[in-house]
């Protein structure tokens, strides 16, 4: 792979500052008024970490995001319980495009790209709020192009008729183009062959460590996700269950059952998984 350009979205941070870049507390989330999705969920992300959050389809991951990045309204929900701060301050309240201006990304599930614009028009709306000036546009362009050279290869063609692979590295070079702070990654995995996403993981993983951009990932591909993070929180049913680095996530003898697939024995058949869930520690 071509070696990405010097240009950097900023210093990589020496050292993890005492106060989280993002701390969410003790939120809940309610859609249509009635419905409780997420309750009581805290987490934090310290600036230049990667931060996994985990759990099943429905555990209340994107939602999650969704409350950060301030999309709920669109989906007739809203946070009625907690805060979330971003550097200290509380950013509850912002709308989406004033989060986005204060460096906070999400790329949504599904790899939404506009399919009727080409891939570079794609990338290029990414950077709708910077009032730079477009050298400093076309240098970050670059190095988007940098990290991602199938992009470059592709860049006059339609998204709607790019792969599933290229698709997600566009809606992830759309977010770098906005030199955010911290970029919101929802389940990058999905539907996409083990070796792209060993690919999308890699380029994330020099992402966080050459331009410090700080990365929480929702993901359900539990075995990748725990692998590029530091530390990780794990969701069931709207609730955090069990949080650690992610080595010791890794180690967990719960987390290796119900979300590896191993145990002590060796490796198990997802009956015998689905069997075992009434005795999780974390239930009882």
């Amino acid at each position: 792979m071509t070696q990405p350009a010097a240009t950097a979205l900023r210093p990589a941070p020496e050292a993890e500052a005492e106060t989280p870049l993002l701390s969410v507390n003790n939120i809940e989330v309610i859609y249509d008024h009635v419905i409780l999705v997420l309750k009581g969920v805290s987490l934090d992300v310290p600036q230049g970490g990667i931060v996994a959050l985990l759990g099943a389809n429905g555990a209340g991951k994107t939602t999650t995001l969704k409350a950060i990045s301030n999309l709920l309204r669109a989906e007739r929900g809203e946070v009625t319980k907690g805060s979330i701060l971003l550097g200290g301050e509380k950013v509850d309240k912002l709308t989406p495009n004033d989060l986005v201006k204060r460096g906070v990304v999400q790329v949504m599930e599904g790899r939404h790209c506009f399919e009727h614009l080409t891939v570079e028009e794609n990338l290029l709306t990414g950077a709708y709020t910077r009032r730079d000036g477009r050298a400093a546009i076309d240098r970050d362009l670059e190095m988007v192009y940098g990290y991602f050279p199938r992009l470059k290869e592709r860049r006059s063609s339609q998204a709607g008729y790019t792969s599933g692979g290229e698709q997600q590295m566009t809606a992830i070079g759309r977010a770098l183009m906005s030199r955010p702070k911290m970029v919101l990654l929802d389940e990058p995995s999905m539907g996409l062959a083990p070796q792209l996403v060993e690919e999308i993981f890699e380029i994330v993983k020099k992402l966080n460590e050459r331009e410090g951009v700080t990365i929480l990932l929702a993901e359900q591909n539990t075995n990748v996700a725990l692998r590029y993070a530091k530390y990780g929180y794990i969701l069931e049913n709207g609730r955090v269950v069990l949080d650690g680095s992610a080595a010791a996530l890794q180690e967990n003898e719960d987390v290796k059952e119900f979300y590896l697939g191993l145990s002590a024995g060796g490796r198990k058949s997802y009956r015998d998984v689905k069997h075992y869930k009434r005795r999780k520690r974390w239930l009882a």
